[in-house]
């Protein structure tokens, strides 16, 4: 049986072209949604959301193409795309009357967070990033055999057969060693949590694939586009992350600082699987 939020309301809420967001709601107060990232689903939220929900309407959506969201195929660009990501959160916050809310994301989530923020300034009021950098500058920040930490980037930009194939054929490995690899510590993932994320990813190879070979097209251009003409995030934004800056040598702080005027910077011990660590950080964003 898959794992849910205790307390929260499960309903499936529109997003654009025809897409339905599968999400878990729960809480009073403003409204906070939450993005989560790969191989994962809105469970990676389970603890944060219960702490969020005193004050806070929260919304923990599964992305398109992951876990129980529609996973339409990627039959061009622009269906797996960040800013169409993006446009079905504003759709699903909308639905639920939502017409401003704060929004943080996580790894997949967070790119998508990023898109929303330059796109509908006027909605996303707070923006918090977990753990990644924005797409164009992840590119330009992997260099040499400090790559081979984002070894599945590569396999996933391929045109599309040869990942979907190799990834179908050995599915549990391949989504268990991200699971493994990037958990914090044994009590990060307890068993029915992880088989859930297996069971949601297997499910999903060709949508999550598709995700990610829009983050080597698409997703550039409009990063590209955006940075060319001056467009900044002009919410607060608190940006959490690993120090990927020193291990792969760049200034993680100065990337950021380039596309968010009013930035939080900080740096976490706490390994990928941070979202337990993150509600701190969460709250002071929200008092900003």
């Amino acid at each position: 049986m898959t794992p849910t939020l205790p307390g929260f309301e499960y309903l499936r809420l529109p997003g654009v072209d025809g897409v339905e967001l599968a999400a878990a709601v729960g809480g009073h107060g403003s409204p906070v949604v939450l993005l989560h990232g790969f191989p994962q689903t809105h469970l990676m939220w389970r603890h944060v959301a219960e702490r969020l929900a005193d004050r806070h309407t929260v919304i923990c959506p599964d992305l398109r193409g992951y876990g129980a969201s529609d996973k339409p195929a990627a039959d061009s660009s622009g269906v797996y795309a960040k800013r169409t990501m993006a446009a079905d959160v504003v759709a699903l916050a909308a639905a639920l009357g939502h017409d401003r809310f704060a929004l943080v994301g996580h790894d997949r989530g967070a790119l998508v967070a990023f898109r929303a923020g330059l796109d509908h300034p006027g909605t996303v009021t707070h923006l918090g990033i977990l753990d990644v950098v924005p797409t164009l500058d992840m590119w330009d920040v992997l260099h040499g055999v400090s790559a081979a930490v984002a070894f599945h980037l590569y396999l996933m930009a391929q045109p599309p057969g040869l990942p979907e194939t190799m990834i179908a054929g050995s599915a549990d490995a391949f989504f268990g060693s991200f699971l493994d690899a990037w958990a914090g510590g044994p009590d990060t993932l307890p068993p029915d949590v992880r088989a859930a994320y297996l069971r949601a990813s297997s499910a999903a190879v060709p949508s999550i694939v598709a995700d990610y070979r829009a983050s080597s097209t698409v997703d550039i251009e409009h990063d590209r586009a955006d940075l060319d003409a001056g467009t900044r995030l002009t919410m607060p934004v608190t940006v959490l992350q690993q120090d990927w800056g020193a291990r792969l040598g760049y200034d993680a702080s100065a990337v950021w600082r380039a596309w968010a005027p009013d930035l939080d910077h900080r740096l976490t011990e706490a390994g990928h699987f941070m979202a337990e660590e993150v509600t701190a950080a969460i709250r002071d964003l929200l008092a900003r």
